[in-house]
């Protein structure tokens, strides 16, 4: 008996898809066995590549980690496992840069299994009770919000992801010069704007993360602060009639300045350890739930959020999600890349504190900007 392990995240989008596929591999190959772990969101971000290397034969895993993981040698490159044909059909159909955003030095180290990025979502219900129009500036976002029915992801990582994408809205693209994440004024700015919206909204905000975010405006009553948010990381679980109290609407995001917000792409890919004892079987499931057909099946059926870009503009993936996918395609697909490089994670680790004091009111934006950019300094 083969028997892999793999570490996903503790959520159905992240869990219950992988163990399904696990199952049906299984049933297919019955001299495989694979059993499916997982871990808290907070940790899924912050969990040390050489542990869980050292201990699992698949690791469910967001890009940031990739430039480390590589250099480290702790993944093995897929593209020395995997036909080249599969590969091409991957990069061929990737949601957004997602399949790009595990390739590093030549070699591709992850399978983009699952898609995501900031996208606009509200309450369909609230927003008919109260006679709302859905904001389509980021002026409107703000004079929604005065009037009581925004909320917002504003968790210590997200406003991190939020400030580069103000900063790209400024017309500086986020770590393209060696200022960090821009000139200071322009972070500065980025911050301050993000600090406008979360003044007005639910101090709760500053501790939700995507997740929190979307299980409270899914099962609050009739709150009308859970009308709609302007972005948080997707999740098409909560626009599936049956999986939470109140159904949730996605759209893309409003403009700011005459174009749209561009978002900071997320999602996850399944990668092989190095430590592998059975590195043939390990990709070949990695393929196996990478593959279309199971993308928009059983994945998508067990609640996974699929990174094969034939599952986003199927209309029978879309049907059951009020259009999801089809409504926040373009969003994602415009969505900017954190940079691959082996120190990223030690800054995206300090930045944020940083990040999330200064919208919290408790440091000033411009200082937080400089020391943000002190921070880039220390790993280049």
């Amino acid at each position: 008996m083969i028997e892999l392990r793999g570490i996903a995240w503790n959520h159905s989008r992240g869990f219950t898809s992988v163990v399904a596929t696990g199952q049906r591999f299984e049933e297919l190959h019955p001299e495989v066995q694979v059993t499916w772990e997982k871990r808290s969101l907070q940790a899924f971000a912050d969990a040390s590549m050489e542990e869980l290397a050292a201990r699992y034969d698949l690791i469910v895993m967001d890009h940031p980690h990739t430039a480390v993981a590589a250099t480290d040698n702790l993944l093995l490159p897929l593209d020395e496992l995997m036909p080249e044909g599969f590969l091409a059909d991957q990069a061929a159909h990737s949601v957004g840069a997602s399949h790009e955003s595990y390739a590093f030095n030549g070699h591709q180290w992850t399978l983009a299994i699952d898609a995501a990025t900031p996208v606009a979502t509200w309450r369909p219900d609230l927003v008919m009770n109260y006679g709302l129009t859905l904001p389509a500036t980021w002026d409107d976002v703000l004079s929604m919000a005065r009037e009581g029915f925004v909320t917002v992801s504003a968790f210590p990582i997200d406003v991190l992801m939020h400030a580069y994408m103000f900063t790209q809205a400024a017309g500086h693209a986020p770590f393209s010069t060696g200022e960090g994440i821009g000139p200071v004024d322009t972070v500065a700015g980025a911050l301050e704007e993000l600090k406008r919206l979360v003044d007005l909204c639910d101090p709760a905000c500053l501790e939700r993360d995507p997740i929190r975010t979307a299980d409270w405006m899914s099962g609050v009553e009739d709150d009308p602060r859970a009308a709609y948010c302007p972005f948080a990381y997707g999740y098409s679980n909560y626009s599936r009639p049956g999986y939470a109290r109140h159904v949730l609407q996605a759209g893309g995001l409003v403009t700011h300045g005459g174009r749209p917000l561009r978002s900071t792409l997320g999602g996850a890919g399944v990668a092989v350890s190095a430590r592998t004892k059975h590195p043939q079987t390990a990709a070949d499931y990695a393929m196996f739930t990478a593959s279309p057909e199971v993308q928009r099946g059983i994945y998508f059926a067990a609640g996974g959020q699929p990174g094969h870009r034939s599952a986003w503009v199927d209309p029978a993936v879309n049907a059951p999600c009020h259009g999801f996918f089809q409504d926040t395609l373009q969003t994602i697909d415009e969505a900017i890349c954190r940079p691959k490089v082996p120190g990223y994670m030690d800054f995206q680790d300090a930045a944020t504190p940083v990040a999330h004091a200064a919208v919290a009111g408790k440091t000033s934006v411009t200082d937080a900007a400089r020391e943000m950019t002190k921070l880039w300094e220390k790993i280049r």
